[in-house]
């Protein structure tokens, strides 16, 4: 069987995973916190029909040898925790993390998620939670009567506000982002979310604003990472690689058929 039939086959399959990739990061090119990712790939073994180095006389050496790749396979997608751009929005319980670091999710079954999408919203007891009604931990809850034109939140995660008729403020609680050796480790498990892994490492809870910890900016969210014309322009070498790759199997049909012909 001629080995490019194969080889080319690999080479397929390995820019259908970049197209899904590429794919993904275009469709979440709104969406809040959200991290692109990029597929890293690798040669399959190669097949030695002469090892560089060996003899080819009594007094000489092959200098390279001959190798014969066998195709290539995904070795990792990684995700890219570079800082989206900040986009004011003007609502007091938007946040974005100017630098590193996570905030705090307790979901349903008690278990702790992390993440950099700061569109935090109010429920019906006061309590900070995302989007999806997960509190954040630890527990910051802003009580009913609380004017909204009051409501603060320091650059170190200190919220307070005026409730009612007060003249003075009140401290309701403080944000704590936590950091990680290897942010590439994380899980992403939807929803904005991620679970650390051993590959992640513990996370490390601080103050905003400590050494290894970015600020919290009030009224601004982080927006998507993705730059959509990197991605068009990686999306169009995509296609031309997978094009180039089909006529490879093209050709060695071609072959093929012009051997069978000859018998």
């Amino acid at each position: 069987m001629i080995r490019s039939l194969w080889t080319g086959t690999t080479g397929m399959n390995a820019q259908q995973v970049n197209l899904d990739v590429i794919a993904n990061n275009l469709a979440n090119v709104s969406t809040t916190g959200f991290k692109k990712s990029r597929a890293d790939f690798q040669d399959l073994m190669y097949q030695i029909a002469r090892v560089p180095g060996s003899p080819t006389s009594t007094d000489t050496e092959s200098p390279t040898g001959i190798q014969i790749g066998l195709g290539v396979r995904p070795a990792a997608v990684q995700k890219l925790f570079t800082q989206g751009d900040l986009i004011q929005t003007g609502n007091a319980l938007d946040i974005a993390i100017e630098g590193a670091g996570f905030l705090q999710v307790e979901l349903p079954n008690g278990e702790t998620a992390y993440t950099r999408a700061g569109a935090l919203k109010r429920d019906s007891s006061g309590r900070v939670t995302t989007s999806d009604g997960y509190p954040i931990t630890p527990g910051i809850t802003i009580p009913d009567g609380t004017r909204e034109d009051t409501i603060t939140i320091s650059e170190t995660g200190v919220v307070s506000g005026i409730i009612g008729d007060d003249t003075n403020s009140t401290e309701f609680g403080t944000f704590e982002t936590v950091s990680f050796t290897n942010n590439a480790g994380l899980l992403a498990v939807g929803r904005n979310l991620f679970r650390d892994t051993d590959s992640s490492g513990t996370p490390q809870a601080g103050t905003p604003g400590d050494d290894g910890y970015g600020l919290l900016l009030q009224h601004f969210l982080e927006g998507s990472n993705v730059n959509i014309v990197e991605e068009m322009a990686t999306l169009i070498s995509t296609q031309r690689a997978y094009e180039i790759n089909s006529k490879t199997i093209q050709t060695s049909d071609e072959m093929m058929q012009t051997t069978n012909n000859m018998v």
